[in-house]
């Protein structure tokens, strides 16, 4: 959603109201009032105040996060009654950073334009349409990062390598570059789901507080509908998360021959509760980073938007959704 830090930002509650339920006596004030919005100067600035609060948001969240992470995937990799160790709980941090913050920056950078371009396209009663397949469109553009960092973190995260460029280095040499997009499938399997509901509830919630309190929301607002949209979505999505993890860290011994063979497999052997392994752990890693990424994303969006200059200011109320 493209927040406001204050009403000076964006229309007052009785014009939020009055553009979402207009009359039919004064049709050209509403056209006039969305005029100008499909320039490329605004794409291009959507496009920039994204992938600047993308990438910090998402950096943010990584450094703070990273250990219970790492503790997710150690128990997602280990089978049968493996031990799950508890050192080097930031092994890959500084790699993982390298790559976490082009790949968010990629991600919300297409979110919002695609978006406000969605949202101008669809009845408003059609808004969660709008925000899925933005979702899903978002994090596709980003996997082409987002696989990569993620292979090395997980492969350091098990104690595989020593340092994310001895990672990079060995893997290519022993599997070749396709080896940094080995589970590419499951990845996808996961995030563009969990990419697309995680922010249809965020933004669906948005809409309904906003509507309700008649007035932009505050940070721990937004802290608190990204914390209930990220662990919503982590649990749903947590046998997902397994698949990807098992094929990611399997390296060149290929114990799975694909995403189909890697669930059989895993309920043959260890039962179908295998599935949800890590659940608690990524449950609340999520959660939480959705608490830091969303309330970080919209506060920097806010100082950004207070830095353009005033021409720029005027954005529909059902853009802004």
């Amino acid at each position: 959603m493209h927040a406001k830090s204050s009403q000076k930002d964006s229309p007052p509650v009785d014009a939020l109201t009055f553009k979402m339920h207009s009359s039919q006596k004064e049709p050209n004030k509403v056209a006039s009032f969305s005029a100008g919005e499909n320039k490329p100067s605004d794409f291009l600035r959507v496009f920039y105040e994204g992938f600047i609060a993308g990438g910090f948001a998402g950096v943010v969240v990584e450094a703070a996060l990273y250990p219970i992470d790492t503790i997710k995937t150690r128990l997602q990799a280990a089978q049968g009654g493996g031990k799950i160790m508890l050192k080097g709980l930031y092994s890959g941090l500084v790699g993982n950073l390298a790559g976490v913050l082009p790949a968010s920056a990629i991600f919300v950078g297409v979110y919002e334009p695609t978006k406000q371009k969605l949202l101008k396209s669809f009845p408003e009663n059609l808004s969660a349409v709008a925000h899925l397949t933005a979702g899903a469109i978002g994090g596709a553009a980003s996997s082409l990062v987002r696989v990569p960092t993620e292979v090395v973190k997980q492969r350091l995260q098990t104690g595989q390598f020593a340092s994310a460029p001895d990672a990079v280095r060995l893997i290519v040499a022993k599997e070749g570059f396709k080896g940094l997009y080995v589970g590419y499938g499951s990845f996808l399997l996961r995030d563009l789901p969990f990419d697309a509901i995680q922010f249809c509830i965020y933004e669906q919630i948005r809409i309904g507080y906003r509507l309700a309190a008649r007035r932009d929301l505050n940070d721990p607002e937004n802290a608190i509908i990204g914390a209930f949209a990220g662990a919503i979505t982590g649990a749903i999505t947590t046998p997902l998360d397994v698949i990807k993890t098992r094929l990611m860290v399997q390296g060149s011994a290929n114990q799975y021959k694909g995403i189909c063979d890697c669930v059989r497999t895993i309920v043959k052997e260890e039962g179908t509760h295998a599935l949800l392994k890590g659940i608690g752990p990524r449950v609340l890693w999520i959660g939480i980073g959705g608490s830091i990424f969303f309330g970080v994303l919209e506060r920097t969006k806010q100082i950004l938007a207070q830095k353009r200059p005033p021409s720029q200011n005027s954005i529909p109320f059902k853009d802004q959704l």
